[in-house]
């Protein structure tokens, strides 16, 4: 077929002179590509596979340096111990520990002991050593003093210490909920569990085959409970469990902790930084920079200051946006019905609203990076979906944004051309951070710090709109003062701010209008209806909520 197509070739070419070296050179080429075949089809194969291998090189290598860089051990991490399993009662003595490299001691001269039947609070701010602490009481050995316990810990054996963590998607496996609660165990003891029975007991009941990734985060952490108590442990540690949840969940899971040791048995540590979620424990353990102390300091309240800016014309406008999930599958997923919401420029607006509310849906859609299933989104009049970038989205976990190896270069890397040294400085100095920070590794940063260096990258491109998700989720009171007031300072700037949250008291300092949003609808409260100062009304003291189609609740 290729001699064939080339002759003709050659035969066209013969009737006209000035394509006759033409026609001859495509037969000559032929000929010699058929005698060689074996050659040139070798070499394109050897070339191909060299090609694709320079190519996966280049774009995968970052990423095995990020491997490469990161830390290669778990806090975690503890000799094996073969005794048997056997966590209570556990007693600390005069405890400390400093982790490899630390000039300073994470925690020192704690004395506790945990025994069965009790519901233990540890209550702390952002860097006092609970985590730490958990990890002491899960079978890390302290390097000074003593931990007692009659057996090991036996951390994530049957019988032995179950740890549910602050972000519980972290800790899901399973697609379906029933899968995940007997996730990881044998065949035989999983057989044994009674999936059922324990799902009603977290308030999980006739959820077993659902799909967890419908699950708010409220319901994530009861399957988390769940998860641990089909491990029947004697111990359970719930570290920071209620901080990335609203109010009315955090209340629900502390009320589900407390009742568990009564239950079966067991002992529970739960570690917050919310002294109302110690409320309900046997005992309350304050901790303060790595020590045991006998309360913790007061952090001020927030005060909102005067606006110094005006509000412009509408920017961000959203008309009939409504989004579900797997839309046309047996597993579609309803989260906004019919949103209609218009933002100024230069606007603070205050969305709030409980888990599965529909708010980190909104958010995604705001920023470009979701396309509404009905309705539309726009900026200056424009889809946002074709402005990528020009609305930045504030994960509400910060660590997940960052992914370069240092904070100067992640600043830069979001500044697009503006790369400098000082540009870099001047991001840093907008969100109140030290010019120092910008060469530190961004493993180092607590959680208040990895907040504002989002920021401080967001701050750098120069958006015209910031959404930020849950921007004071799991942070202490004074990491949340902080970040309500560099919002402030954001918004005096003139940057426009959408601040999703189901904070109210808080952020109301710094929002001029609140948009309140349940079951994926906005709805109207009476209380906040008429213009007045924002925060007016909270959820405890509606009466009534009317959505925009009319209907009531």
């Amino acid at each position: 077929t290729i001699r064939n197509t080339a002759g003709g070739i050659r035969k066209i070419a013969e009737g006209r002179p000035e394509l006759e070296g033409f026609g001859r050179a495509v037969d000559t080429a032929t000929e010699a590509v058929l005698d060689w075949w074996w050659l040139y089809v070798g070499s394109g194969v050897v070339m191909g596979v060299l090609v694709c291998a320079f190519c996966s090189w280049y774009v995968l290598g970052s990423i095995l340096d990020r491997l490469a860089w990161l830390p290669s051990r778990d806090r975690l991490d503890a000799p094996a111990d073969d005794r048997p399993i056997a966590p209570l009662p556990v007693t600390l003595r005069g405890v400390g520990f400093r982790y490899p490299g630390a000039h300073t001691d994470a925690l020192s001269g704690i004395d506790l002991t945990v025994a069965p039947g009790e519901f233990v609070a540890v209550v702390g701010h952002n860097g006092s050593g609970k985590s730490t602490l958990t990890r002491l009481l899960a079978g890390l050995p302290p390097t000074s003093g003593e931990v007692v316990r009659p057996g090991s810990a036996g951390l994530g054996h049957l019988g032995g210490t179950a740890l549910v963590l602050q972000r519980p998607e972290s800790q899901t496996l399973g697609v379906l909920v029933a899968d995940d609660v007997v996730w990881g165990l044998p065949t035989e003891l999983a057989a044994q569990v009674d999936v059922a029975g324990l799902l009603g007991e977290v308030g999980l009941a006739g959820m077993g085959e659902r799909e967890t990734a419908t699950l708010s985060g409220g319901q994530q952490q009861r399957l988390a409970v769940a998860a641990a108590l089909a491990r029947r442990p004697a111990l359970l540690i719930a570290d920071e469990a209620t901080s990335m949840i609203d109010p009315r969940g955090r209340r629900e899971l502390v009320a589900l902790l407390r009742e568990l040791p009564a239950r079966h048995r067991m002992a529970v540590v739960l570690v917050t930084h919310h002294e109302a979620d110690a409320g309900a424990a046997d005992r309350v353990v304050h901790l303060a920079a790595g020590r045991m102390v006998e309360r913790l300091p007061a952090w001020p309240q927030p005060a909102r200051g005067p606006r110094r800016t005006a509000m412009g014309p509408p920017l961000l406008e959203l008309r009939g946006v409504a989004h579900t999930y797997n839309r046309g599958t047996p597993w579609q997923a309803p989260a906004l019905h019919g949103l209609d919401l218009t933002v100024r420029r230069g606007e603070a607006l205050l969305v709030v609203g409980g888990n599965g509310s529909g708010k980190s849906t909104l958010a995604w859609i705001m920023a470009g990076l979701v396309t509404p299933t009905e309705g539309e989104c726009l900026l200056g009049g424009k889809p946002v979906t074709r402005q990528i970038g020009r609305v930045a989205l504030a994960f509400q976990h910060s660590r997940l944004q960052l992914q370069k190896q240092t904070v100067g270069a992640e600043i830069a890397d979001w500044g697009g051309r503006a790369t400098g040294s000082g540009a870099v400085g001047r991001a840093l100095d907008a969100v109140g951070l030290d010019r120092a920070l910008a060469a530190r590794s961004i493993e180092e940063l607590s959680g208040g710090q990895a907040k504002r260096v989002v920021l401080a990258a967001i701050v750098a491109g120069h958006p015209q709109v910031v959404v930020l998700d849950e921007p004071l989720a799991g942070l202490d009171p004074e990491g949340r003062a902080d970040i309500v007031e560099l919002l402030a300072r954001l918004r005096d700037s003139g940057l426009t701010l959408i601040v999703i949250s189901h904070d109210v008291a808080d952020m109301a300092a710094v929002c001029d209008r609140t948009v309140h949003l349940s079951e994926g609808r906005i709805v109207t409260d009476p209380a906040v209806a008429e213009p007045g100062p924002p925060g007016r009304g909270t959820a405890a003291s509606w009466p009534a909520w009317e959505y925009q189609d009319g209907s009531h609740r």
